[in-house]
């Protein structure tokens, strides 16, 4: 399987790099935070921002006073990227050094949402996006609440995903020296859930204390 456009082709370290449209859902699914970026005026502009899938489009949500996400509704083309750290890998050389990750780059025209029945699903995929099951207790937005904030749909047309696995690829005339090398594991918890005032008398649900995300085992 090939890339959607020579655009989402990766060039460097292209055996990186992984085609099938199931592993780049996989990876947006399991993170929680974005970044949105764009050229405006020949000026870079990156945010870090929440987001959701919902089928085959993305929603990312900010302040209407959000300067890229105006820009970006506009009808300028985007780049978000979603990256995912699984190790540090540690080489017998400084230069072999590397991280294990998987990411998403995806690319495309973001479409700002203004009909209110899909912009209440919207905030429902970013409420279950962050977790699961919270949004049969949480309160509905009210219709100021859904003006105070924007909402981008992004479709997953052009994208790719890049992987980067395994142990250290120290050259070979390093292989002898006495030195450690190998992957420091790393992964995201779920510590103790704490409750919030009044909440310490209630009965933490489920989705608290069991909390997990996609891609978890």
């Amino acid at each position: 399987m090939g890339p959607a456009s020579e655009r989402t082709r990766v060039r460097r370290h292209p055996e990186r790099a992984d085609y099938d449209r199931q592993a780049a859902l996989a990876v947006l699914d399991e993170a929680l935070v974005c970044h949105l970026g764009l050229v405006d005026g020949g000026v870079p502009y990156v945010i870090p921002t929440m987001y959701a899938r919902q089928g085959d489009v993305l929603y990312v949500h900010g302040s209407p006073a959000s300067r890229m996400l105006r820009t970006a509704a506009s009808g300028l083309e985007v780049c978000l990227t979603v990256t995912l750290v699984d190790g540090l890998v540690l080489a017998r050389a400084a230069f072999s050094h590397s991280t294990n990750y998987r990411a998403v780059g995806v690319l495309g025209r973001a479409v700002e949402v203004t009909d209110p029945e899909e912009k209440m699903a919207a905030f429902e995929a970013l409420v279950e996006h962050v977790c699961r099951g919270r949004w049969a207790d949480a309160r509905r937005p009210e219709p100021k609440e859904l003006n105070a904030t924007k909402v981008l749909r992004l479709d997953l047309t052009e994208m790719s995903t890049k992987v980067r696995a395994g142990g250290p690829r120290d050259q070979e005339a390093d292989l002898g020296l006495p030195v450690w090398a190998g992957v420091i594991p790393l992964r995201v918890l779920r510590g103790a859930a704490i409750p919030d005032g009044a909440a310490a008398d209630l009965t933490t649900p489920a989705y608290v204390f069991e909390y997990s995300r996609p891609g978890w085992s």
